[in-house]
């Protein structure tokens, strides 16, 4: 029996949500962690969701921020350089396809340039709406980019279902006052509202006061 949520406005994550991006991300930033001799476990529980630059300083606490930052540049652009194992998450195109005429928005820890690039390379089309780096002071799990987003479109935050793969992800949906579905196996464990493996058995119905979101119960 499918499980039905109402909604009026939907925002998407992008890596884990609609690009799979593991590869790649998870090859820089071992890279990157090398020299600090970082536990790789801990990299990669760290890293997924959130900014560069924050993710340094979570497991580089006495460094010098201006070096995060810089070296959260020089990561963003390797990052967009390489997109090499970067596919679409099973469903993504369709589902994006299903929401072209309703509100709906990306809100990415990613900056413009490195979103354009994973977009392309997983053949899907960025929404009108992009909530990227730029364009917020906090990162997830802080919930500001959700609720800019939603601002923007002028839906209440309780109107909103997200759809997030990451803890950092799921925790600033929550934070924001939204439901949140997990996409992913993992997304389970970090406490989303819903959880579906991925987004093919996700449907949108437009109705009178926005739309229905079904998928497996």
């Amino acid at each position: 029996m499918p499980t039905t949520l109402h909604a009026r406005a939907v925002l998407l994550d992008m890596d884990g949500t609609l690009v799979d991006s593991t590869a790649v991300v998870e090859r820089l930033w071992l890279e990157w962690a090398k020299p600090h001799g970082l536990d790789p476990a801990v990299v990669l529980q760290t890293v997924h969701g959130r900014q560069g630059h924050q993710s340094m300083a979570i497991m580089l606490p006495d460094r010098d921020h201006a070096i995060n930052l810089r070296e959260n540049d020089e990561m963003l652009a390797r990052e967009s350089g390489d997109v090499e194992g970067v596919v679409e998450i099973a469903g993504a195109a369709a589902f994006l396809a299903a929401l072209r005429d309703l509100p709906h928005a990306i809100v990415t820890s990613a900056n413009v340039p490195l979103m354009t690039a994973r977009m392309q390379a997983a053949g899907l089309t960025v929404p009108a709406l992009a909530i990227t780096a730029e364009s917020v002071t906090d990162s997830k799990p802080h919930p500001e980019g959700f609720l800019t987003a939603a601002a923007q479109l002028g839906i209440a935050p309780a109107d909103c279902v997200v759809f997030e793969d990451s803890e950092a992800g799921v925790q600033a949906g929550l934070a924001a006052g939204m439901r949140v579905m997990g996409v992913g196996a993992h997304a389970a464990l970090h406490g989303a509202t819903h959880v579906v493996p991925d987004l093919t058995q996700v449907r949108v119905r437009a109705d009178d006061d926005g739309f229905e979101i079904s998928f497996p119960g």
